[in-house]
């Protein structure tokens, strides 16, 4: 079966995105016949003084042909000898950008128009960075109108280069910039007698030959839930679409939030009993037992995705209102929608340079860093491994239109919010009752090594009657999450044992910030023979640097 490669067009107005496709589709032969004498009909009302006009084929709104440009995302499916097609043709005024994030939302490549003789102008940087934010791994730049600067390599190569520049910040895993004239057909579909400097492939072959797939497959299983079947007492579905990972009869799954574990009994795709299926299949998983799922639940094999009431968020503002905190919307995370509050905008990201700017508002087609605080948790996971629980809409609560898309940067700590709850059962009660003083043994440096130093703290004490936790970070967490923890289960009056991780300053004085004086940073001596002695000599340390924890001597 033919690869699929699924692509949009992007850029400023007027750059030539429809006319791109348009004669891309025309030159190929990949038109019907009466498609193709359609267009030459229409062409001779068009703006060309009655050649054919390539961007008819995509631009079919009356608005869009009086105006000459694109104002709604048109999608064309086409198939070549090497590969199927969905292409996404989107608006390039900034007015319609909520319509290029949408086109950008589905695609795995994405092109950008720049007009040779305009150069990079700030759409294209727009563009480039939602681009980056939907998550598109691979771009191609097309500068096009080449024909008009007379195939000057020196303009070429100066687009490519402040190209180059302005890609840097972000984690694109190929960019190929291509010199094109889209009405003249140059380096289309084959290379141009203009262009022998260029040594690169021309679009479509390119298009046909890049590699753009990253195998679903591999991944741990994870699938939202987006319906309960019931057809009747006999039988109890659950239906959703897998969007990671495979699945077969007998393995065991768990259900978040809940966590409760079961096997699968059955799976169907459309009516058909399978005993396997995998990612990118639509299915109806049958357990082999009861359990609590509803839509906006998610299914996996793997117990490592994220639970929050509350997150920093970045995201693209498309409403005409203005975002204020305090703000009341609806959150979409996968299938699963919730009511919300914007409680801070901590900075809006400049288009040009990428820096960030305090604001206490955010306007239409503005991207912002954002908290958020939802009326119950959901579950996430980063955007790189799962972009259908790692990306989210916001929606308006009165009109019901999308507001905003955006990507989960992290969980937030709800510290703040436990402190608040607190009455008369303070911090210090909670100690006294246990017969400790809280603290946090912080012990920075790789994990694995430090792991069983921790384990035989923990062990010496636990063995004299002291209260513990052990918080090892093994997902990746911030510094921030690791020390919400921590904070918290001093709150509780226990000592927590954090393996940070880290060995960044930078991260140890967030930490403390969080924790404050409870804070310990402790390390092993480098001379230490043996994990007892290393436990000691730690202890030791931490003893001979702060006095008030003389009870702690025993561990010497």
């Amino acid at each position: 079966m033919k690869s699929l490669l699924k692509f949009i067009t992007c850029g400023s107005v007027d750059d030539g995105k429809s006319t791109l496709i348009g004669h891309m589709l025309y030159e190929a032969k990949l038109l019907f016949a009466d498609q193709e004498r359609a267009l030459e009909l229409d062409s001779r009302l068009g703006s060309r003084g009655g050649k054919i006009d390539y961007s008819l084929l995509l631009d079919g709104l009356l608005a869009e042909r009086e105006q000459g440009i694109t104002i709604d995302v048109a999608y064309r499916y086409f198939t070549t000898d090497h590969r199927s097609f969905i292409v996404a043709d989107t608006p390039g005024h900034e007015e319609y950008t909520r319509n290029m994030a949408v086109g950008a939302s589905f695609a795995d490549l994405a092109i950008i128009l720049v007009d040779a003789t305009k150069g990079i102008i700030t759409q294209t940087k727009r563009h480039t960075r939602i681009c980056a934010l939907m998550g598109i791994k691979h771009l191609v730049l097309a500068v096009n109108k080449m024909d008009l600067v007379n195939f000057d390599t020196k303009i070429f190569d100066d687009i490519k280069e402040e190209f180059s520049r302005i890609t840097t910040e972000f984690r694109f895993e190929s960019i190929q910039v291509i010199p094109v004239s889209a009405t003249e057909g140059d380096n289309i579909t084959k290379k141009s007698s203009h262009t022998p400097w260029y040594k690169g492939l021309p679009l479509l072959p390119y298009l046909e030959d890049v590699d753009v797939l990253a195998s679903d497959d591999d991944k741990p299983f994870m699938m939202p839930i987006q319906r309960v079947c019931r057809p009747d007492h006999t039988f109890r579905g659950f239906q959703g679409q897998i969007e990671a990972g495979s699945i077969a009869v007998g393995d065991e799954l768990t259900t978040l939030p809940s966590r409760e574990k079961a096997k699968v009994k059955r799976i169907f795709v459309t009516d058909q009993d399978r005993n396997s299926a995998h990612a990118g299949q639509p299915v109806t998983i049958q357990l082999d037992r009861e359990v609590d799922v509803s839509r906006g639940c998610v299914f996996t094999k793997d117990d490592q995705l994220q639970e929050a009431d509350s997150f920093s968020a970045t995201i693209l503002w498309m409403d005409d209102s203005v975002l204020t905190p305090g703000k009341n919307v609806l959150v979409k995370v996968g299938t699963k929608v919730l009511p919300g509050t914007v409680t801070a905008i901590n900075h809006k990201i400049d288009i040009n340079t990428g820096n960030t700017v305090t604001a206490d508002h955010v306007v239409k087609n503005e991207l912002a860093k954002c908290e958020f605080s939802l009326a119950d948790g959901i579950v996430f996971d980063s955007f790189e491994k799962n972009k259908s629980i790692g990306g989210f809409i916001l929606i308006d609560r009165v009109t019901n239109m999308t507001s905003a898309c955006g990507v989960i940067d992290e969980a937030l700590q709800s510290a703040d919010r436990a402190e608040r709850l607190d009455t008369e059962i303070t911090r210090d009660v909670r100690a006294q009752q246990k017969g400790q003083q809280p603290l946090t043994l912080w012990l920075s440096g790789s994990v694995s090594e430090n792991l069983a130093l921790a384990k035989e703290i923990e062990k010496r004490l636990v063995a004299r009657g002291y209260h513990t936790m052990l918080i090892v970070n093994r997902q990746g967490e911030s510094v921030q999450q690791i020390a919400g923890y921590a904070a918290l289960l001093n709150d509780a009056g226990l000592i927590a044992l954090v393996l940070a991780g880290t060995t960044n300053e930078d991260d140890q004085a967030t930490a403390q910030e969080i924790i404050g004086q409870a804070l310990l940073p402790i390390e092993a001596a480098a001379n230490s023979s043996s994990i007892e002695e290393a436990a000691g000599d730690a202890v030791k340390a931490l003893i001979q640097g702060q006095e008030v924890k003389k009870s702690l001597e025993w561990l010497i």
